[in-house]
């Protein structure tokens, strides 16, 4: 495509994300309009896709960091043939369109990954860089080598995670990641000046990132730059693309007015006669139609040929095309729960070296699964034993080490598993769930297969005192929506949690484990620990209340409870894993569990608020809620009443009152 047209095309990028913008009276329209030269040069000349097929695997990912800027990506998918229409423009920001105010995966198609919470997107791309690097790897073919375009912002580069993210593409020398900076110095405050003074070429070249530089609206040498970035075989790339938000607005570029706010009518009408562009709202030339369709004829071609070489592939490697296909369908045996049962057997032991035995077994029977820690495999137990470490060059292996990076970490995961096939799982301790925190949620959000396992759940790490002890984590990891989060008692319930983290496919799981030890507990026959809670203990006599319990308090529970049946109190003991699969189940099974017709109480070493749905009351829930102490576990547990006998005081007492 000529110069002038991809001018054009850029021109009709930017009208189409005024007008949208100006119709919903919201939005960002300075960004789209300021790379929208960018976005159509790697559209049109280099970004590998196909509109027919639109999650063929050999496709490229694009990413849209920014994705504030969500109107430059929707201007695009009609213009390429993809299923969002001119009416679906014009529907923007409007409820159950298919263009909401930022990209949402699943829920448009071309959007690769949900963005909007800056670096997020970025750390994203970096995790599918990854995964396409490891993918082609193990399977032996550079087919599945796919690369990784994204757009991204000042403040992309401003938030933590992307420091962290850039550090690890580089160490790992992702050469198929190649990232465009909107560097236009503006942000919602003024001239990023105020804040932002950072050599940015430098920053990324000491990580071991390839920097080019480049006018961000003269086509032909963004085109140029985009090819150099995609030749690169050693390091990732960021091409600085000096760019001027709100691009051809007489009164509004180079301003932040442009940035988040419609331009209004009078400034669009100057604007697009300043861009040589007709009066009319959501406008397209012929020209540029002809030119994406004429585009995606040549990039449908572009399929079909890696489609035929990747048959000659799978013809010539039938174990291996085998395998990829169990892969990509992230398939797991029918017999996952008890095989993983198996792998624990009747042993005590803290919660997460039961859970490291788990994996080794979950490994064996699910390829997909892949993983590592923040730099604490030592602890958290997560360490494939039959895997090497992935390193730069070493991508077929399984083991990740993240090092100290727990926002990337988490945002990574994301990213490999929207790439497909991957069953990803990062861990570290529970106090450092904030890290994670946003790339969780998100996960929940997009509905993506990711687990976290955090260890070191709850008061009893002791002598690390308050900082590393989470008080208030559990709760609020409940309180995510689309989260499943286990907190198993025993090697029965961690096996039951693996096999749930790695059979869901419509969210993430996290699993909380502890560091002391715990005893196995004997239930009744035939208790089925997969539906989020069972019964571990009948009443001797008539129940007077049922008590709700997890992880580690299950068994003290028991032991206090085992007390009070002396003095004549007869009470159930319920451990309660997953609130959230527990609240999934029929009500005839829920009604079994905990019984309408007689009180609940709750036992946890954590926020007591959560419970209240069950207990109805705060006043029936013995748990946490200052901070801890520096001290031993057991000298803790004491200090705060959670030894047995304590429990048992409280729970008589509540009984009492009930």
């Amino acid at each position: 495509m000529s110069a002038p047209n991809l001018q054009l095309a850029a021109n009709v990028v930017r009208g189409l994300s005024m007008d949208a913008v100006q119709q919903a009276n919201s939005g960002h329209p300075g960004m789209p309009m300021g790379m929208a030269d960018v976005a159509t040069t790697l559209w049109l000349r280099t970004l590998r896709y196909s509109t027919d097929d639109p999650n063929w695997v050999g496709r490229d990912r694009f990413v849209l960091s920014a994705g504030h800027g969500s109107m430059l990506l929707y201007s695009l998918l009609p213009l390429a043939g993809c299923e969002v229409t001119l009416d679906d423009i014009r529907a923007f920001r409007q409820l159950h369109s298919r263009t909401p105010g930022h990209p949402e995966f699943g829920m448009t198609q071309g959007v690769e990954t949900t963005t909007g919470p800056l670096g997020q997107g970025f750390a994203n791309g970096v995790g599918m860089a990854l995964a396409a690097k490891m993918t082609a790897a193990r399977f032996g073919t550079p087919l599945l080598e796919s690369r990784v375009f994204a757009i991204v912002s000042d403040g992309d580069l401003m938030e933590g995670i992307s420091s962290e993210a850039a550090s690890l593409a580089g160490h790992l020398g992702l050469d198929n990641l190649v990232y465009l900076y909107d560097d236009n110095r503006i942000t919602i405050d003024g001239g990023t000046d105020i804040t932002f003074s950072e050599n940015v070429a430098g920053r990324f070249e000491a990580v071991g990132w390839n920097v080019l530089a480049v006018d961000g609206h003269d086509c032909e040498a963004i085109g140029k730059a985009i090819d150099a970035a995609s030749a690169e075989r050693a390091r990732p790339t960021l091409v600085i693309c000096r760019t001027h938000i709100g691009k051809g607005s007489p009164n509004k570029q180079d301003t932040s007015g442009s940035h988040g706010a419609p331009l209004g009518a009078d400034e669009i009408a100057l604007t697009k006669a300043a861009l040589g562009l007709p009066g009319e709202t959501f406008w397209i030339a012929d020209e540029v139609r002809d030119a994406f369709r004429e585009a995606g004829s040549a990039k449908n071609a572009e399929r079909d040929r890696w489609n035929t070489e990747f048959a000659a592939w799978q013809a010539a490697n039938p174990e291996a095309a085998a395998a990829y296909r169990a892969f990509l369908e992230r398939e797991t045996p029918a017999d996952l729960f008890d095989r993983l049962l198996d792998a624990v057997g009747d042993a005590d032991g803290a919660t997460r070296a039961l859970s490291g035995k788990v994996i080794q077994i979950a490994a064996e029977l699910v390829s997909g699964l892949v993983g590592g820690s923040a730099d604490l495999d030592a602890s958290c137990k997560t360490n494939i034993k039959a895997s090497g470490l992935v390193e730069r060059g070493e991508y077929q292996h399984r083991n990740l080490a993240f090092g100290i990076r727990e926002h990337a970490m988490g945002s990574m995961l994301n990213g490999m598993a929207l790439f497909g096939g991957y069953l990803p799982i990062g861990s570290t301790f529970l106090v450092f769930a904030d890290y994670n925190r946003p790339s969780i949620r998100l996960a929940s959000l997009m509905g993506i297969p990711v687990g976290f396992v955090f260890t070191h759940d709850s008061l009893m790490v002791g002598e690390d005192g308050p900082t590393h002890q989470p008080v208030e984590h559990a709760a609020a990891l409940r309180l995510i929506p689309n989260l499943h989060v286990f907190r198993p008692a025993d090697g029965a319930e961690v096996a039951a949690a693996w096999a749930h983290m790695l059979e869901r496919r419509d969210g993430p799981v996290a699993i909380l484990l502890t560091r002391q030890g715990v005893p196995r507990i004997t239930r009744p026959a035939r208790t089925d620990v997969r539906r989020g809670a069972h019964v571990v203990r009948e009443a001797d006599g008539a129940a007077a209340a049922t008590v709700v319990a997890t992880g580690a308090e299950v068994s003290v529970t028991l032991e206090a409870v085992e007390k009070l049946a002396t003095r004549g109190i007869h009470l159930r003991v319920v451990s309660m894993p997953c609130v959230e699969v527990f609240r999934a189940q029929d009500a005839a099974f829920r009604e079994a569990v905990l019984p309408s017709s007689m009180p609940t109480l709750a036992v946890e070493m954590g926020r007591p608020e959560i419970w209240c749905q069950f207990t109805g009351s705060l006043d029936r829930v013995v748990g946490l809620d200052r901070f801890g102490a520096s001290a031993p576990g057991e000298a803790l547990a004491k200090e705060y009443g959670f030894t047995a006998d304590a429990i048992a005081e409280k729970l008589a007492g509540m009984v009492e009152k009930a």
